[in-house]
């Protein structure tokens, strides 16, 4: 009998050995697989070299933005990379660095832009690369794109270039702007859940889909408004650039098939007819063109160059000395939550953190709050409100740049900064606000599931599977109808107008930075160095360092940052092999990821969906 356990107990010892065994084996791995790739990473970029006469290959791959995420080291590890993978993120002062450290290096002779792999960014960040390409060309040097297709972002960019070039079986894909989304309305009757609706302002539609069907004539109305705006800037930027009629770029489909039959179906050859690119070239047609025009690289293979990543590698300089008065720079990007948020994201503790640090550092004699945010929480708004108004207590000038949108929440932090900069494409205002309770009653009933008790107030009784009397619903629209007028009381004090004026402009309708600054709501148009210079010199100051205040990583942190951004154009690409599977899931983790922006602690909102274009 008292063998039996000592049987079990040996097996039981010999299996958690194996798997024991294994597992410090494939940590191990892992482990001693970094490291290989960090020596790699680190003996590469010792050996990068900048040929004179080089050409600026400027192959952005990813999302340009003002500040990035904290990188996740599981995220990371599934990633192909900088240079492969479409969904990273450049620092947009990084590409404006190294194209203004190219006007100035005389190794440097043109730039080349390379897009397929530029997503997603706003038209405001790409008008300041644009005008960064614009000073670069001022110097007598030149900038080239060349691309197997072009999108419409990709081609705006491209435009600024003296010469663009076209694979002889690509094409220019200029559509205009839309803007649709998912409507939940029936779903939600089918499912028996109740979607209760708080709101003031008639273009305030960011709750549209959860109580509709399609979308309001109101909405549609303010949309098409604001998209025909959107869209004057871009024909017009590109038609300057191309030397062409803005009419000569979105086609309608008639127009389209008209000039597609000129070409006998040849997408490439109607780019060239109507002018949108100068000329067709294969991969190899380019490359040999190009050694014309800068000398045959030292390997013989391709012409002289350095990629974007590796220019940036040797040009990034930190100063030897810092003088001793600042104009800190604090971002404010993305929705505006709760609570303390990693880098490149919005919370209402940590980024009234990073103001309170500029306010108690002395060194830093104003500040310039970088606002690229549809918004968000109302309560965590004013709680970055209040920390900008103890900025201007303590005698810090506060300047607002504003990036591509800064509305609702958005709007909310930077009205009582000191002056507003809006870039003319800023998609802006959004004076409105919203509140919204899912209730389950129906959904579970139908299910066999009641919620019953008793409680000593209509408060204490509330749940999410009790659903709502119209006596809460009542004290719920008169809050929000108070936030509505706070809102509106708000940009009315600082904006210098009245309440009758600022409803006017607000009932949650979206502007652009141009229509802004004819209806009050910013003071001027300029970009982020603008604001820098307006706050230097509301501050008095004629000699300043710049300062972009960030929340200090831990050890742990820095390593896990600067590890996985030297190591991740290592990995494999087969690991993100996107599909159209996956972009069913990301367009359904869209919805996903706007359910989870609202947390307000009152369930109150300043958030702007028009602004996700």
């Amino acid at each position: 009998m008292s063998t039996k356990p000592s049987i079990f107990k040996r097996i039981f010892l010999l299996s958690w050995n194996i798997i024991n065994g294994f597992r410090k084996l494939f940590i191990n791995l892992i482990f001693f697989g970094l490291i290989a790739i960090i020596i790699v990473s680190l003996a590469s970029e010792d050996t990068i070299q900048v040929e004179d006469g080089s050409a600026l290959v400027l192959n952005l791959a990813g999302v340009i933005v003002d500040q990035k995420r904290q990188v996740d080291p599981i995220e990371a590890a599934m990633k192909s990379g900088n240079e492969a993978d479409g969904s990273a993120e450049i620092l947009l002062a990084d590409v404006i660095s190294v194209i203004n450290n190219a006007a100035a290096d005389d190794r440097i002779s043109q730039i080349v832009l390379d897009l397929a792999l530029l997503n997603g960014t706003g038209m405001s960040k790409l008008q300041s690369i644009g005008d960064a390409l614009e000073a670069f060309k001022a110097t007598g040097k030149t900038v080239v794109a060349n691309g197997d297709w072009y999108g419409q972002n990709q081609y705006f960019l491209a435009s600024f270039a003296d010469k663009i070039y076209l694979n002889p079986q690509g094409s220019v894909q200029i559509e205009g702007l839309s803007r649709y989304r998912l409507y939940f309305k029936s779903a939600f009757e089918k499912l028996k859940i109740n979607a209760h609706v708080f709101r003031v302002g008639t273009f305030k539609s960011a709750v549209e889909p959860f109580i509709r069907d399609d979308m309001s004539a109101a909405a549609k109305e303010a949309n098409l408004t604001l998209l025909n705006d959107l869209w004057q800037s871009y024909a017009a930027t590109v038609a300057a650039n191309r030397d062409i009629e803005t009419n000569n770029l979105s086609l309608s489909a008639e127009q389209y098939l008209a000039e597609l039959d000129k070409t006998d179906g040849q997408s490439a050859e109607m780019a060239v007819n109507m002018k949108w690119v100068d000329d067709l070239k294969s991969a190899e047609e380019f490359r040999l063109t190009m050694v014309d025009a800068v000398g045959k690289s030292a390997d013989g293979e391709s012409y002289k160059h350095v990629d974007f990543y590796d220019y940036l590698s040797v040009t990034q300089t930190h100063p030897v000395l810092s003088l001793n008065d600042k104009v800190g720079i604090v971002v404010a990007k993305g929705n505006i939550l709760n609570g303390s948020q990693p880098a490149g994201q919005i919370g209402g503790e940590s980024t009234s953190q990073l103001l309170r640090k500029a306010r108690f550092d002395d060194s830093v004699k104003a500040v310039v709050l970088r606002v690229d945010s549809p918004g968000g929480s109302a309560f965590a708004s004013e709680q970055i409100r209040q920390e900008v108004l103890a900025l201007k207590a303590a005698n810090k000038p506060v300047i607002v740049s504003m990036g591509s949108y800064a509305a609702s929440g958005g709007y909310w932090i930077s009205a009582s900064a000191d002056y507003i900069y809006a870039t003319p494409t800023t998609l802006t205002g959004s004076i409105g606000i919203f509140g919204m309770i899912t209730t389950f009653e129906d959904s579970l009933a139908s299910i066999g599931v009641n919620t019953d008790g008793v409680s000593t107030s209509d408060w204490a009784g509330f749940s999410a599977t009790k659903g709502l009397s119209p006596q809460i619903k009542a004290v719920i629209q008169r809050h929000i109808e108070r936030g509505y007028h706070d809102f509106i009381s708000l940009v009315a004090n600082e904006r210098d107008m009245t309440l009758e004026q600022v409803d006017n402009i607000a009932q949650g309708r979206v502007w652009t930075g141009r229509k802004a600054l004819e209806l009050g709501l910013v003071d001027g148009l300029g970009e982020l160095q603008d604001a820098v210079t307006k706050a230097a010199e509301m501050a008095s100051l004629e000699q300043y360092d710049t300062d972009v205040i960030e929340r200090e990583l831990t050890p742990q942190e820095q390593f896990v940052q600067e590890m996985f951004a030297s190591a991740a154009s290592y990995m494999p690409q087969t690991l993100t092999q996107s599909s159209a599977v996956d972009a069913l899931i990301n367009q359904w983790s869209a919805v996903i990821d706007e359910f989870k922006s609202f947390d307000d602690p009152n369930g109150v909102y300043l958030y702007c969906d028009t602004c996700n274009y």
